[in-house]
């Protein structure tokens, strides 16, 4: 898995750009799985997302999910079309 590993509070100390491929799409549904696990399970889900400063990788809780954003921890929306890649 790609990405600096960076704590989750540390999300707003970077600017976050959209990643070489859009993946919203394709990672519709692992990111609805992703918000079921943290809500039902308090899962922990691993997002890699673009940033000026290159890819960044946290592991958290999604909290909910909308058209354009993924809201993690402390109210963070971090944008679909930044994510490039999910595991949990």
């Amino acid at each position: 898995m790609i990405g600096q590993i960076i704590e989750k509070e540390e999300v707003i100390n970077y600017k976050i750009t959209p990643a070489a491929i859009d993946n919203t799409e394709s990672l519709h549904d692992k990111l609805v799985a992703a918000q079921r696990l943290g809500n039902e399970f308090k899962g922990k889900t691993t997002i890699v997302f673009q940033t000026e400063d290159g890819p960044k990788r946290i592991e958290t809780t999604v909290w909910s999910l909308t058209e354009k954003y993924v809201q993690i921890k402390s109210g963070v929306l971090i944008p679909l079309k930044s994510i490039i890649e999910i595991d949990y």
